[in-house]
């Protein structure tokens, strides 16, 4: 009696799912070799010759050759002639060496004819700050500084620093990202008035990145109290906007926000997507749904990119009809929807265990002419999971893997129990199995559940099987309930929680 609402389930899906797409050729691809060389030989068409790049990347690869005198000695007897393309194709293969690489360019800047373009340079200082070898980094830009003159090309450019406010940044030295500034803003050689916001825009946009916001705001607010005729672009504002808000520090983008409409900075369209996200995110629905009457009012038309959020906000408190509303505006004001705006909907419906709202968004989804994709599947075989539809789970991962979208650890997991659950036990072994076939590690809760079911049916070869498989991995042998003080998981899940709660009541 239970099993056919199942079947009514997957007739009713499987044209959305099945029919309507074509298989993927080729689901699996076999990967490279690991024992492959990892040293590419250039193409007869590159604009140097493969026998040097040969030449040089067996002396990189040779142990008894060090950086220095070893290898620059070595590079002479070669008779090489160093370009830039030819240089740039080493930088590329051998980024993990960063100390051969300067030795390399320091040998190439010491050769007859070699002159350096703009793209090498780059990618010398990428090479050194990427590893921290700044000192080396400033050495090189320093003594370029002095080579710069006249009508040839200028190597050292905003480009370059913004390359070291972008390292210093990810190595957590936002003092020296700033102190780079400081000494590049008065090099009238490099800097000039345009330029220079631009590169100030390019220091505030490292530093909030990699979320050192605070600073970046207090080295904004001593620059404006230094010079009050400064006056900031509105990519500055939006980039410290953003910052604060993938920071979650909500309360800080709002102040920011009134400080723009304080000093009659003309909000962007950049400005009023970040807000929208910004209110969504602190389940603020209404709010966000202003910013789009405000944004329409300074004559700013409102795109899929700043509806989605609130699609998905509204969709993910179960608000379905307001969220349909809003995607009849797209068809009013001939705004495409896009696959986000239709997995939103999948999601909030999913959520829900909806199966009837699931069916319709996926129908709707495909004869907009949009295909389902890994996400769309993955939040609709976890549905099915918690709902125990198993034939239709079973059905949703065979299309997944058909279609070459790969099931990540949850969703097999989620499978591999109900499974168990359904006594489906040699299904179960062989998701088990091919979860370790495709690089993922199952478990130890699962492993246990499958193993202590097994042993229960007499399944003792199988079960040994498994034992196999899970000793061939690494793995942990705690349970869930074992990792950590319960306590403690409880009151750090309380407390995202009550910042939410503390935010929406602020609305």
């Amino acid at each position: 009696m239970h099993l056919q609402k199942p079947h009514r389930i997957l007739f009713s899906l499987r044209p959305f799912l099945s029919s309507t797409l074509k298989p993927n050729p080729n689901p699996n691809p076999i990967p490279s070799s690991p024992f492959s060389s990892s040293s590419s030989i250039p193409t007869p068409n590159s604009n140097f010759s493969p026998n040097d790049f040969s030449l040089i990347s067996n002396l990189f690869t040779n142990p008894s050759i060090s950086p220095g005198s070893s290898l620059h000695t070595q590079l002479t007897l070669t008779g090489i002639k160093p370009t830039s393309p030819l240089l740039c194709a080493v930088f590329d293969d051998f980024a993990s060496s960063p100390k051969l690489l300067h030795s390399l360019y320091l040998w190439a800047e010491n050769q007859p004819g070699f002159k350096p373009d703009s793209t090498l340079f780059g990618s010398v200082i990428k090479s050194l700050t990427n590893n921290r070898e700044f000192h080396s980094a400033w050495s090189i830009v320093l003594n370029q500084i002095d080579r710069d003159h006249g009508d040839d090309e200028k190597l050292v450019n905003i480009g370059t620093f913004a390359i070291m406010f972008q390292r210093y940044a990810r190595a957590g030295m936002p003092k020296e990202a700033i102190r780079t500034f400081e000494f590049v803003k008065d090099k009238k050689s490099i800097m000039n008035s345009v330029s220079e916001m631009r590169f100030f825009e390019k220091l505030v946009s490292a530093l909030c990145s990699d979320g050192y916001c605070t600073e970046a705001s207090e080295y904004f607010l001593r620059t404006k109290e230094t010079d009050p005729g400064w006056v900031p672009s509105v990519r500055v504002y939006n980039v410290m906007l953003n910052g604060w808000f993938r920071a979650r520090k909500f309360k800080h983008a709002e102040r920011l926000w009134e400080e723009m409409k304080n000093e009659n900075v003309r909000p962007s369209a950049v400005t009023y997507d970040t807000l929208v996200k910004l209110y969504c995110q602190m389940g603020c629905v209404e709010k966000a749904l202003k910013m789009i009457g405000e944004m329409t009012k300074e004559g700013i038309e409102p795109n899929t990119t700043v509806y989605n959020p609130i699609i998905d906000a509204l969709a993910g408190a179960g608000r379905f009809e307001e969220a349909l509303g809003i995607m009849e505006r797209f068809h009013v004001l001939q705004i495409g929807s896009d696959l986000s705006t239709y997995n939103s909907l999948v999601k909030g419906f999913c959520k829900a265990r909806d199966l009837e709202g699931v069916k319709k968004i996926l129908k709707n989804m495909i004869e907009s002419g949009h295909d389902p994709d890994r996400l769309t599947y993955h939040l609709v075989l976890k549905m099915l999971c918690l709902e125990e539809k198993l034939e239709l789970a079973v059905q949703v991962s065979k299309q997944m893997r058909h279609k070459g979208h790969g099931m990540n650890l949850a969703t097999s997991t989620m499978l591999t129990h109900l499974l168990c659950k359904m006594n489906k036990l040699e299904d179960a072994f062989a998701e088990f199995e091919d979860m370790i076939r495709r690089g993922l590690i199952p478990q130890y809760l699962t492993f246990q559940k499958l193993n202590v079911e097994l042993m229960k049916q007499g399944m003792t070869e199988m079960a040994q099987k498994l034992c196999q498989l899970m000793s061939s991995v690494p793995h942990s042998t705690n349970l869930p309930s074992t990792y950590g003080e319960v306590r403690d998981d409880a009151n750090a899940r309380k407390k995202p929680i009550n910042q939410k709660a503390k935010a929406c009541s602020d609305c």
